[in-house]
């Protein structure tokens, strides 16, 4: 997968659960952890964008670090949403598939890039 087809993921991603907040009940509790699970999976969006565009790779890590923690937060609150039973676990099982799947990616991507500028230093 190339940094495009995973741009378009992620947004997809950040869209789904948009519409997913959409149809969580009117409720305090609820519209918190709404405002919430908005925040972390616009962000990761927004942030790998920005790690697209590092000046270096160790600012690439940094910025897909951030992304990690955005990603992992969004799957904290789709267990919350799930364990709340606001909405059905057949509606959430997808989108938490999909979270677990994107945030394996971008941990392996930072793990890789932290490999590579060992193997750069060491080459120096």
């Amino acid at each position: 997968m190339n940094s495009e087809d995973l741009k378009l993921r992620v947004r997809n991603f950040g869209i789904r659960v948009l519409k997913m907040s959409e149809h969580l009940p009117k409720k305090d509790s609820a519209n918190i952890i709404s405002q919430q699970i908005i925040r972390s999976a616009s962000s990761a969006g927004a942030n790998y964008r920005a790690a697209c565009r590092s000046k270096s790779p160790r600012d690439f890590i940094n910025k897909m670090k951030i992304v990690e923690e955005e990603l992992d937060e969004t799957e904290f609150w789709l267990l919350m949403i799930d364990e709340m039973a606001y909405v059905p676990p057949e509606k959430l099982k997808e989108l938490k598939q999909e979270a677990h799947e994107l945030l394996s990616i971008v941990v392996k991507s930072v793990i890789t890039a932290k490999n590579n500028q060992k193997l750069k230093k060491a080459e120096s």
